[in-house]
């Protein structure tokens, strides 16, 4: 898609790098001009971060590939469509499944371009809130932040706990062993540590991490997809993968089954802000960062899609699937489609997939507390935003997002839908906190100029499609999931989300004078590019 392009009034080393020129080529066309050094680009990618208001201090190691590769890895699709792919057969089952995630893919697309698209303009570590900052103001920047804050807080409890499960699910196929809440806990607090630890080694180990993932988990879907297709002697007909509905919410209406089994490819399809927040250490970041956002989503969709109709169709025993003694019906599948060996060594290559999502999901966490710390936005924001001298990593940042994400995780003590709880506290903060530089983008069309990456004449109308979306899947996933909502059922997703809110609240009343986001010094006449997707 483009846009046509129009004489500037002036230029600049920011607007240069914005449309492409000056860092090797122009934008779409490949075009060598002989500037192509990584010195060159890396030059040209600070001085349109300081146009934003920011002095380089991240190590710019990430080249595009990286970059995708991140986004890819925190929407993994062996991690979102599979952990909850049990919720998914108990809400709506089989035809839930399957045509909720045809119906879903799209509108999730469209919010991805259309965060994409300012994600060119606007290539920060602080992301979302930064374009909220420079659409709307310092009280819509201040709110995003915290939403999407929630939002990757929340996905680290969701990716780390759900890596547990199927960890668990593993030992017990392995050594016939069952976990209790507590040992899961414990198991999940382990995943955390590595996490962390694994974060402090630097971007270029993450570069390395990220990229072995992208291979990892398109190669181990090949694999499973294959082995399911191939093996069993016995698979389900289309009729049972696109019509069998199954409700165990307890909720009598099947409309609203139908619309809350909508979690699964909601929360399996989020994440997509990673490649923003890591902006700041990827090389020509203007494009790379925005196209990231969209390829990943594109990319999940397709062969996550693919992935679900192989499970879908290999379930040997239906009634055994929702009750497997693994308490994972992902592995029972494989248990009852490829036998024991194949099961235990296929789960394997899950949990690493899985493993290296919740590292990506911690690095981007710990980014986008770094940056607002840095823009002086949380309690004791001097010491979350402090840089480790030898590695260039947020230390703080990344030790303070796995003990939040530990504490989102506490109820599963004693709640059975804990992990339903904690992907909807996911969703809700990644979708809100999406839709809202989109919405000011649309509202102030005279405050935004598009970057490299842009729609063109589609930016509107997919826009309003984005936000409508992201607005009713934020007002469900706050509903009730399970009925009777009991202690053991409650859907504490609006506590969570009241509970950031009030924190918020009290710390801009409190804090807001240490709150300060540069405004970009760029000129606004209106600008257009040529876009690519």
């Amino acid at each position: 898609m483009s846009a046509m392009r129009t004489p500037r009034k002036q230029r600049n080393p920011a607007d240069d790098h914005a449309a492409g020129r000056g860092v090797g080529h122009g934008v779409g066309h490949g075009i060598d001009h002989g500037i192509d050094s990584d010195v060159d680009r890396d030059g040209e990618d600070a001085r349109l971060l300081q146009s934003l208001g920011y002095t380089q201090q991240l190590h710019r190691r990430m080249g595009a590939f990286g970059n995708f590769s991140a986004s890819l890895s925190v929407i993994s699709i062996m991690s979102g469509t599979l952990l909850l792919f049990g919720y998914g057969l108990n809400s709506g089952g089989p035809a839930v499944i399957t045509w909720g995630w045809l119906a879903v893919g799209p509108l999730v697309l469209c919010l991805a371009a259309a965060l994409a698209e300012i994600t060119s303009r606007y290539p920060t570590s602080g992301g979302l809130y930064y374009m909220a900052r420079q659409l709307g103001g310092e009280r819509w920047s201040w709110y995003t932040g915290w939403l999407n804050l929630l939002g990757l807080l929340g996905g680290i409890a969701a990716q780390d706990f759900g890596i547990a499960t199927f960890t668990a699910a593993w030992l017990n196929l392995q050594f016939d062993y069952t976990a209790s809440s507590g040992s899961l806990l414990a198991i999940y607090a382990v995943i955390l540590a590595l996490h962390a630890i694994l974060n402090l080694f630097g971007t270029r180990l993450m570069n390395i991490l990220t990229s072995i993932s992208a291979w990892w988990h398109l190669a181990g879907a090949v694999v499973i997809i294959g082995s399911l297709a191939l093996v069993p002697s016995h698979h389900q007909s289309a009729g049972f993968v696109l019509t069998e509905f199954t409700n165990n919410t307890g909720w009598g209406a099947s409309a609203y089954v139908i619309l809350l089994g909508m979690l699964l490819p909601v929360f399996a399809l989020a994440g997509y802000d990673t490649s923003a927040h890591l902006s700041e250490e990827t090389n020509h970041a203007s494009v790379a960062a925005a196209r990231g956002v969209f390829r990943s989503v594109a990319v999940s969709w397709v062969a996550g899609g693919i992935l679900l109709t192989t499970l879908l169709f290999a379930i040997q025993d239906y009634a055994v699937t929702l009750e497997s003694p693994t308490n994972v019906p992902v592995a029972q599948i494989l248990l009852d489609a490829l036998g024991m060996a194949a099961a235990k060594a296929l789960l394997l290559v899950i949990i690493v997939a899985q493993f290296l999502c919740g590292y990506t999901v911690t690095a981007s966490a710990s980014r986008m507390i770094y940056a607002f710390a840095r823009d002086g936005a949380l309690p004791g924001s001097a010491r979350w935003k402090k840089i480790s001298p030898r590695t260039a990593i947020p230390a703080n940042a990344v030790w303070l997002a796995v003990a939040v994400a530990f504490v989102l995780a506490l109820p599963s003590l004693y709640s059975s839908t804990a992990f339903a709880a904690v992907t909807a506290i996911s969703v809700v903060g990644f979708t809100s906190a999406y839709a809202i530089p989109v919405l000011l983008r649309l509202i102030h069309r005279d405050r935004f100029s598009p970057g490299p990456w842009n729609l063109g004449r589609w930016s509107r109308p997919i826009g309003w499609i984005a936000v409508v979306w992201a607005a009713a899947v934020t007002v469900l996933f706050l509903l009730p999931q399970s009925s009777p909502v009991t202690a053991e059922t409650f859907n504490y997703t609006p506590v969570a989300v009241v509970v950031a809110f009030l924190i918020a609240a009290l710390w801009r009343r409190f804090g807001r004078d240490s709150y300060h986001v540069p405004r970009s010094s760029s000129p606004t006449e209106d600008k257009q590019f040529e876009g690519i997707i």
